[in-house]
């Protein structure tokens, strides 16, 4: 096998990772590739596991990525949220982890409250399943110190991520706040939402967008049914799919043919939990370019 072929046989895992840690297919993809010329120009004798040695390349590279992204966070307009993707499956680790499957927005949202270095810790043995004595190397710490990472993010993750919904309930409770929000029926709107639900609305200061989170079902359901309203008015060309984003079920919209934006869910309890709505241009790109 070639060093290329090598290489391309763990791109899937490796991108994976970058975009777990990052949020961000396209700073994900910039790492992948840096790792990639880091890898060509190695010496091939002192490199005994190629995988260890890039997943190992990757994380430290999207660890001096989170620092200049934290910077841009700062300034950035109104709630931050990934950039959604289609192609989840091609992110897997490839491994039986309980979490190996999970790109929910919850569970990013989730790693995203965590340190850089409890994310790198948790994501390298929770999820893609490397022994400790890996990630110790990875993060020039001990072993002890990388299983205390590990265990706080693991703790906060559980603390604030709901268990993934069943595939039939994700569908359904997503087919009916979407038919109550275009009928205008709050009442409707209001019964598939729980009480202390949360929107959250991402525009990048480039799209009209909420600049901080909506709370509570009677704010969010005037909230969506205000902007069904808006739209009716404008009399513009509306469109929309449903497509898998980041694993499940997500409502594509388009105004006069070209995607305004992304809206996906997370339930809990049979009721949404939590709505979020992707609306900045630069997150939807590559998306709207893949769907179509």
């Amino acid at each position: 096998m070639s060093d290329l072929e090598a290489f391309e046989k763990l791109r899937g895992r490796l991108t994976g990772l970058a975009y777990r840690m990052l949020g961000s297919r396209a700073d994900a993809e910039d790492a992948v590739q840096d790792a990639f010329l880091r890898w060509s120009a190695a010496d091939r004798a002192r490199v005994s596991n190629a995988e260890a040695y890039l997943v190992r390349v990757v994380t430290r590279l999207c660890l001096d990525k989170l620092k200049s992204a934290q910077a841009r966070r700062e300034v950035y307009v109104g709630p931050w949220l990934p950039e959604p993707v289609l192609d989840a499956d091609a992110l897997s680790p490839e491994r039986h982890t309980e979490l190996a499957d999970d790109l929910s927005f919850a569970l990013l949202l989730a790693l995203d409250r965590l340190s850089p270095l409890e994310r790198a810790a948790f994501l390298l043995h929770d999820v893609f399943d490397a022994p400790f004595s890996d990630v110790a190397m990875t993060l020039d710490r001990s072993e002890a110190a990388c299983r205390q990472l590990a265990a706080r993010a693991r703790k906060a993750v559980r603390e604030q991520r709901p268990t993934p919904a069943p595939l039939q309930e994700h569908e359904r409770l997503l087919a009916a706040f979407t038919q109550a929000a275009v009928s205008g029926d709050l009442a409707a709107l209001k019964a598939v939402l729980a009480e202390d639900v949360v929107l959250l609305s991402d525009g990048g200061g480039r799209k009209l967008a909420a600049l901080n989170p909506v709370r509570g079902a009677d704010n969010i359901a005037r909230f969506i049914t205000s902007i069904v309203r808006k739209l009716n008015a404008a009399n513009a060309e509306t469109g929309a799919q449903v497509l898998t984003v980041n694993g499940a079920p997500a409502l594509m919209l388009y105004l006069d043919g070209a995607l305004d934006q992304v809206q996906m869910i997370a339930v809990e309890n049979g009721r949404i939990a939590a709505l979020y709505l992707v609306r900045n241009p630069d997150k939807l790109a590559s998306l709207a370019a893949a769907a179509r």
